[in-house]
């Protein structure tokens, strides 16, 4: 329950969320699900993970309730707990508190929530004419999620240190993967690293906020290597894109590439030196007015240049640049940034023109994360270059007169990175 963790605010923000909805849908009742766990295997499911949706709106992570918003009030309906003296005690295998321990009460969710809480039972169905979101509906409106998903991209105060949180513990993660790393090479390979972060994500949040990927040597240009099933090879590099999701379910999103022996090879560093400068030159595009597009532009631009410097384009770089060229991107193949909050890929359902085609503003928190991955089987590189995947990724706040690094902990240049591997393994 959010409101027994620590998670302070988190009422108080979802009935400003509220507010902004009804002005958003004036007139209109909206009714959320907040879903529940998918069957992971015959009778056992995987971990519940609420709706990001039914979360921004309740400040509830509860699993199969519903939410009625209207005119910004709410009511909320919830399983009831089985007591000691009621049959579901023993019987309810999801809600008997002699099957899953002490649970909350209604009472104590409407106080700390601040709204009516009823049992999910009175719940009749949606009224006539509402617009309905989250897991379960069969006619779920596409209208609602948009416009949910673009209120959502400009996160307040309390978001903004939520965020804070999810980033400062996922440097601490990186920390605590990096000391692993001498144990990971004697045998627990990529998994040991994997489930070093999630363990720490677990301990220290709600858990991680998405796949943690680990790829060491070959493993690095797989874009989502997250089965993580390799040994980690000295002399290669370490990619690990990893997120820390809080309690209140915000996450980070950080990638960093280290030398796993504690320095860069002459070509790993060169390779890494181009990421670094388009990096930069993405950071340097994050601001108030700019559009959305001109960190993945700065970025590309700087790419395409080194990769032809380095003869690795058959065409110009206004050509490769242009909408019909592309062709530097054979080996950077995703875009160089997104919407970062309740959802790692955030906001996803918004327009095109709300977010790709939009201006980027204060209160938008987002990536930017260039990368270079250079197959092992890849011919059109030098020998020297298979092998190689590199990707830099940091978490930016949007603020009134430009950019905060919130991730700026961890360090950005290849010799910065190599100080940090050799403190830490």
């Amino acid at each position: 329950a959010a409101f027994d963790r620590g998670e302070h605010g988190a009422a108080e923000a979802a009935a400003a969320h509220r507010r902004r909805l009804a002005e958003a849908l004036p007139g209109r009742t909206v009714v959320v699900a907040a879903g529940r766990a998918p069957v992971r295997s015959n009778d056992t499911t995987y971990d519940f993970r609420v709706d990001s949706d039914f979360f921004w709106l309740t400040g509830c992570a509860q699993e199969n309730a519903v939410v009625v918003v209207s005119g910004g009030d709410a009511t909320l309906y919830l399983p009831p707990p089985a007591r000691p003296g009621e049959t579901g005690f023993f019987a309810d295998s999801l809600y008997g508190e002699l099957w899953v321990g002490p649970s909350p009460s209604l009472e104590e969710w409407s106080a700390a929530l601040g709204i009516p809480v009823l049992p999910v039972a009175d719940f009749t169905g949606p009224p006539e004419g509402a617009l309905l979101a989250g897991p379960g509906w069969p006619e779920a409106s596409q209208e609602l999620r948009r416009v949910l998903a673009e209120l959502r991209m400009i996160k307040d105060a309390w978001e903004v240190g939520q965020l804070r949180e999810a980033v400062d513990r996922t440097v601490e993660g990186f920390a605590a993967v990096l000391d692993e790393v001498p144990a990971a090479i004697a045998g627990g390979g990529e998994r040991w690293l994997q489930g070093t972060f999630d363990r720490y994500a677990r301990t220290y949040g709600n858990g991680p906020g998405y796949a943690t990927i680990v790829g060491s040597g070959p493993h690095a240009p797989t874009l989502h290597w997250v089965r993580c099933d390799g040994p980690v090879l000295e002399g290669e590099v370490l990619l690990l894109d990893m997120g820390v999701e809080v309690r209140s379910h915000y996450t980070a999103d950080v990638t960093r590439t280290f030398p796993v022996s504690g320095a860069f090879s002459p070509a790993q560093r060169q390779v890494h030196d181009l990421v670094e400068r388009a990096h930069r030159a993405g950071l340097a595009e994050v601001a108030p007015g700019r559009p959305f597009t001109a960190f993945h532009h700065a970025a590309m631009e700087v790419i395409a240049r080194g990769l032809h410097d380095w003869g690795l384009l058959p065409v110009s770089v206004d050509e490769a640049l242009s909408d019909a060229g592309q062709h530097h991107r054979r080996y950077l193949t995703c875009g160089v940034g997104h919407h970062l909050g309740l959802d790692v890929h955030d906001c996803a359902r918004s327009r095109p023109e709300a977010y790709h085609g939009a201006r980027m503003a204060p209160g938008m928190a987002l990536t930017v994360e260039p990368g270079l991955y250079f197959h092992a089987h890849d011919r059109t590189v030098p020998p020297e270059l298979r092998g190689i995947g590199v990707r830099i990724e940091d978490d930016l706040l949007v603020t009134e007169t430009g950019a905060e690094n919130l991730s700026a902990a961890l360090p950005i240049d290849a010799t910065g990175l190599e100080r940090w591997t050799k403190e830490r393994g």
